[in-house]
C-alpha cells in the first residue's frame, strides 16, 4: 500500500474482503461430535509404519471416530513402532494380504515406499475396503491408467490421497481469494522445498541399505519430485484450476556422490494452457526460505497475480501453517532513464514504486462478531493490527495433517467425496512422472504423452468379477 502506516479506518476497510473469505471457511472443531453421539466408529488398518506411517498414526490418535485394529510392515522395528504408536493393541502382520483378509476392517491407510503404493492400493480396493494412500499416488505410467479403471468399477469406495494442503484453512482461503478475483489474474506460482541434508539414513547392516534408504534409488523412488515437489505441484494445479500442458527441467547428482541414483537438486518449469507457470526448485544444500518475511525454513509457495501476491506454507507439528497477502502497489511513475544517467542505453526506462506491507489472511478466530464483548472486539482488532505491522504472524489453528486424517474417517463413515480424491491424486502423480521424464531426457515433455505411456490390455482391463 502507498501509506505504510495503516490507520484503524484503513485497516478495517482493507481487511474486510479477507474477512469475508475467512468467514466462508468452515470451523472443523465439532466435526466428530456427531460421530460420537451416534456411537459410530471406523475400524482401520495401517500398512507401512515407518517414519511417515507412525507420524500419521500420531495424528490419527488426535481425532475421534476411528480405531486402529491392525498394522503391517515388513521391517520388524517399524512394525513394533506402529503397534506402540497406535496405542490400541492392534494385531500386527508382516504380509499385508493377511491384514486385508480381515472382515472387521472398514478402511486401510498406506504409507509404504512409493513403488508399493499402486499394488497395495489395488489390493485394498479389490478387497472391498476404502483407502487412504500417501502421495505420490502411483509410481509408473501404467499405474495411472490401471488405478483409474479399478476405481471406475468401484465408485462407492473412498480413495483419498495424502495431499494435506487441500485440508488447510489458509490454502482454502487463498483459493477463495483467487476465485473472487482479489489477486487479479493469477500468472505464476513459485514454489520451493530446500533442505540442507543428505537425506540419507543410518544403516547398521549394509544388506538393509536399499530397504532403509529406498528414497535414494530409482527402482523404488521418484526422488525429490515425488517426495517433495508433489505437494506443491498439487498447489499450483489447484490454484490455477487446471493441469499443465508442458514440463521442462534440469536435475543432477552434483553434491552427494554416495551411490544414489536420484537427483540431489531439481529445477522445474510447468507451463499451463493459459500461459501460467509454476517455477519449482528443490535443493539439498541450503534451507533458506525467501518468503513469509524469512521467518520459516525449507518450503513454501508464492502465488502471484496482477493485483496481489500470497506467501503461504503448510505447517508441521512445531510450526503452524501461515499465510500473508501483499497487495500490488499503485502503478509507478516512469521516468526516462536518459534524464537520470547519460550512459544508459537509449530508450531504457527506470521505475520507482513502494512495496506493499503484508496483510493477514484471517481465520475465523480473528473475526469480530456481534456476540463479542467490547474487550473481545478490541483484543481482536489489536491482534489484527499487529499482523499488519509484522509483529505477529497469523497461524492456523490445527495441523492440516490432523484435519486430513479426520476428514478421511468422516468420508468413510458418511460416503463423502474427499477433497484430495482419485483425480487430484492421479493428476499430481502424472505431473511427477512427466517432470522426471523431462529431466531425464533433457527435453520438453507434453502432458498428453501420458495417454500413450504404459498402455497395455492388462493395465486397463475391467476389474469387475
Amino acid at each position: 500500500m502507498a501509506d505504510q502506516d495503516v490507520s484503524r479506518r484503513d485497516f478495517v476497510k482493507t481487511a474486510g474482503a479477507v474477512t469475508a473469505v475467512a468467514s466462508a471457511i468452515p470451523n472443523r472443531a465439532p466435526a466428530f461430535q456427531k460421530a460420537r453421539a451416534a456411537n459410530s466408529q471406523v475400524q482401520y488398518g495401517f500398512i507401512g509404519t515407518g517414519s511417515r506411517g507412525t507420524y500419521l498414526l500420531k495424528h490419527l490418535n488426535q481425532v475421534d471416530g476411528g480405531r486402529c485394529v491392525a498394522v503391517c510392515d515388513t521391517y520388524e522395528p517399524n512394525l513394533q513402532k506402529g503397534v506402540a504408536t497406535a496405542g490400541t493393541s492392534p494385531a500386527s502382520y508382516r504380509d499385508y494380504r493377511e491384514l486385508l483378509s480381515r472382515q472387521d476392517i472398514d478402511c486401510v491407510l498406506i504409507a509404504t515406499p512409493l513403488y508399493m503404493h499402486f499394488p497395495v492400493t489395488r489390493d485394498v480396493l479389490l478387497a472391498g475396503k476404502h483407502v487412504f494412500c500417501e502421495k505420490s499416488l502411483v509410481f509408473k505410467p501404467e499405474e495411472v491408467h490401471a488405478l483409474r479403471a479399478i476405481c471406475a468399477d468401484r465408485p462407492k469406495q473412498i480413495l483419498q490421497v495424502g495431499l494435506q494442503r487441500r485440508y488447510s484453512a489458509f490454502y482454502q482461503a487463498a483459493k477463495e481469494m483467487i476465485d473472487q478475483g482479489m489477486l487479479g489474474k493469477i500468472t505464476h506460482v513459485r514454489a520451493q522445498w530446500h533442505r540442507n541434508t543428505t537425506w540419507r539414513r543410518k544403516v547398521d547392516d549394509p544388506k538393509l541399505e536399499r530397504q532403509i534408504n529406498w528414497r535414494m534409488y530409482r527402482e523404488y523412488s521418484g526422488g525429490l519430485t515425488a517426495e517433495l515437489a508433489s505437494h506443491q505441484i498439487d498447489v499450483a494445479d489447484w490454484m490455477f484450476g487446471m493441469h499443465p500442458e508442458m514440463i521442462s527441467g534440469v536435475g543432477g547428482i552434483d553434491f552427494y556422490k554416495d551411490g544414489r541414483d536420484i537427483y540431489d537438486n531439481i529445477q522445474l518449469i510447468f507451463a499451463y494452457p493459459g500461459g501460467q507457470k509454476l517455477m519449482y526448485s528443490s535443493i539439498q544444500t541450503n534451507a533458506h526460505l525467501d518468503m513469509l518475511l524469512a521467518q520459516r525454513q525449507e518450503f513454501g509457495e508464492v502465488i502471484m497475480g496482477t493485483e496481489g501476491t500470497i506467501h503461504i506454507t503448510v505447517g508441521s507439528d512445531d510450526q503452524p501453517a501461515t499465510a500473508l497477502w501483499f497487495q500490488e502497489p499503485s502503478r509507478p511513475k516512469v521516468t526516462p532513464a536518459a534524464a537520470k544517467k547519460e550512459n544508459w542505453k537509449a530508450g531504457a526506462t527506470m521505475t520507482t514504486g513502494a512495496a506493499g506491507k503484508p496483510l493477514p489472511i484471517l481465520l475465523s478466530r480473528d473475526l469480530q462478531n456481534e456476540d463479542d464483548s467490547f474487550l473481545q472486539q478490541e483484543l481482536k482488532f489489536a491482534k489484527r493490527w499487529l499482523y499488519t505491522k509484522g509483529i505477529l504472524v497469523p497461524e492456523e489453528d490445527r495441523n492440516p495433517v490432523t484435519v486430513s486424517m479426520e476428514e478421511f474417517l468422516i468420508s468413510v463413515r458418511d460416503g463423502k467425496r474427499p477433497k484430495a480424491d482419485l483425480e487430484v491424486g492421479l493428476m499430481d502423480a502424472t505431473g511427477v512422472i512427466l517432470a522426471n521424464k523431462a529431466m531425464d531426457e533433457g527435453r520438453r515433455v507434453y502432458w498428453n504423452e501420458i495417454d500413450k505411456m504404459g498402455r497395455t490390455p492388462e493395465a486397463t482391463r475391467s476389474t469387475k468379477g
